[in-house]
């Protein structure tokens, strides 16, 4: 069987993983077999992350909707029934800018959902 030489791909992945882990604290940015877990980590924690901020960014649009519309005398819950009754179809983002960009608008909603 022949000789394999492997330093040049060897030093290649690990330079690799080193450049993933720049910045991190103590020997997780230096030493490449505690990176490597280092970088395990953090992969999972930046895909639970992005989870996290779709749950978050709901959460906002909710809360933004739940004052304004309690500003114009009706509630979250309430509102959100009368638009489904009324068969509006936008959803709590679309809403949420409404309400931060375009109140009057945000208001002729309300009063639809009211008279739907």
């Amino acid at each position: 069987m022949s000789r394999v030489k492997r330093g040049i791909v060897s030093r290649r992945k690990h330079k690799k993983l080193l450049a993933q882990t720049k910045g991190f604290r103590s020997t997780k940015s230096r030493l490449t077999k505690v990176a490597r877990e280092a970088a395990l980590h953090a992969g999972a924690y930046a895909f639970h992350g992005r989870k996290l901020r779709k749950r978050d960014m709901r959460q906002l649009w909710i809360t933004r909707i739940g004052e304004a519309a309690k500003q114009m005398g009706i509630s979250y819950s309430v509102f959100v029934n009368k638009l489904k009754k009324a068969n509006i179809l936008l959803d709590r983002k679309i809403l949420s800018d409404l309400v931060v960009n375009d109140p009057k608008a945000f208001k002729q909603v309300i009063d639809l959902a009211k008279r739907g």
